[in-house]
């Protein structure tokens, strides 16, 4: 899957080598590695066409597959799903759209759940990090002052009050007993009985088995708690101008729903819908999940904005990387601990000391003890670097390596995250990263790379 997405990327790159040789582009004086290089040509392009069409019978595919085809996306393998991961649009353009205006990803390949039963609550936190017990219904919680940045609203009319509850929601985290991290995942404590589970489609087998697993052993203990997988499909609308787009087709007042807040509602006439404030962009957005039958019908219903485009896994990835956000399998995975991953904000307090948690005896001490490795942020000129290229200290020595890089489209210059000894880990500390054999100059820097716009209702 990686190696695909990959592939995917030095496509692109060549792309924009393209452009910048042409005179055009945004100027970033990129240089297209070897790699990417060799991979494009007439020899790649006969075996994607030889194998597509077995390929493809084999990938699930979400409510929204022909409309992407339709609207030009160009499908690629993702997690055992056909996803777009471009449109007509280039990488670039839709970057800069969701930047500028507003996106809306199709992520129905991600996994949804719901939690019911009196020990729902306990059942999920026998799994993860976060205190689910503290989140109260109508209650907006918000993330650490480091997470975020500026915030804003947009609204297009005077939208009507109604009696809908705004819920509130956390990012946390599976953990394993080692310490390390199964999945990230949102969690929304709802008041119709249940909660509402959102994670990862690359975990989505190891997730539900682990759930399963343990909802037998809850249930032969006697706990009162059932699991239940959705059919649902899932859209993220991201950007600026999502509040302006959105609140037409809502009765609800969207300035009431704060980052990470989820309430039911109908959308644009289609009932059955849960709408969350968050996303994966940095920007202000919302996620949706939608019966399958009226997908097509929203997705059609909210492109008939001018300001709004369709986007693909492509610039989720360019945008997620520079909002600083983690991608599961390249910088967090079930080596890597809450603390090393610098996440300790997603362990609830309460938590911490009840070590009630899967691994709390491994991570609850490194919080203190610090530990020897840190993720952090790296900004650097010339190649692009990206996942396994190695990091190095001014005088060469390996100290780290790079978990997702890529050149960013705001800021046109590389940016990278990975994991650096802890003696180099401070913003602004001057290190180096090999690229192709040779050492390249950058620096530790913090993150979110990009200030984030995540809405907190002032």
């Amino acid at each position: 899957m990686l190696r695909e997405l990959l592939d995917l990327v030095c496509k692109e790159y060549t792309m924009w080598a393209r452009i910048l040789s042409g005179g055009r582009g945004f100027g970033f004086g990129f240089r297209v590695p070897r790699e990417c290089l060799r991979g494009v040509g007439l020899g790649i392009a006969r075996r994607q066409k030889r194998h597509a069409s077995s390929s493809e019978a084999c990938m699930r595919k979400t409510a929204l597959f022909d409309f992407h085809r339709d609207q030009g996306g160009k499908m690629v393998e993702f997690a055992g799903w056909s996803m777009p991961v471009q449109y007509r649009d280039s990488h670039i353009h839709s970057h800069m759209h969701t930047r500028q205006y507003c996106s809306i990803f199709d992520v129905s390949h991600m996994l949804q759940s719901k939690v019911h039963g009196r020990d729902r609550v306990k059942f999920i936190e026998s799994m993860i990090v976060g205190d689910i017990a503290e989140l109260k219904d109508n209650q907006v919680r918000q993330m650490p002052a480091s997470k975020k940045t500026r915030t804003y609203t947009y609204f297009s009319h005077t939208p009507t009050h109604s009696s809908h509850t705004y819920l509130q929601g956390t990012l946390t985290l599976f953990t394993n007993d080692k310490g390390g991290i199964n999945d990230d995942l949102i969690v929304t404590k709802t008041d119709q009985g249940y909660l509402y589970v959102v994670s990862n489609a690359g975990c989505a087998d190891k997730d539900s088995a682990n759930m399963k697993a343990r909802l037998a052993k809850f249930k032969a203990e006697g706990h009162d708690v059932e699991l239940e997988f959705l059919e649902e499909c899932l859209i993220a609308v991201q950007g600026p101008s999502m509040a302006k787009v959105l609140q037409p087709g809502l009765t609800d007042d969207l300035s009431k729903l704060t980052f990470m807040t989820s309430t039911l509602a109908t959308v644009f006439g289609i009932q059955g819908c849960r709408v969350t404030r968050c996303g994966y962009t940095g920007e202000d957005g919302v996620e949706i999940s939608v019966p399958k039958s009226g997908v097509v019908a929203l997705t059609e219903r909210l492109l008939a904005n001018s300001e709004v485009k369709l986007a693909g896994l492509g610039a989720r990835d360019s945008l997620r990387l520079e909002a600083g956000l983690c991608l599961y399998g390249n910088d967090i995975d079930e080596t890597t601990t809450p603390v090393e991953a610098t996440l300790v904000w997603t362990i609830g307090k309460r938590r911490r000391q009840a070590k009630d948690f899967p691994g709390a005896e491994i991570i609850v001490p490194q919080i203190k003890a610090k530990t020897t490795r840190k993720r952090v942020g790296l900004v650097s000129m010339g190649p692009p670097v990206r996942q396994h290229t190695p990091i190095l200290s001014p005088e060469g020595k390996v100290i780290g390596e790079v978990t997702s890089g890529c050149p960013s489209p705001c800021l046109k210059q590389n940016i990278a995250m990975g994991y650096v000894d802890v003696a180099y880990a401070k913003n602004g500390t001057p290190i180096q990263v090999e690229v192709r054999k040779k050492a390249v100059k950058a620096v530790v820097t913090k993150m979110p790379f990009v200030p984030t716009n995540y809405y907190s209702g002032h």
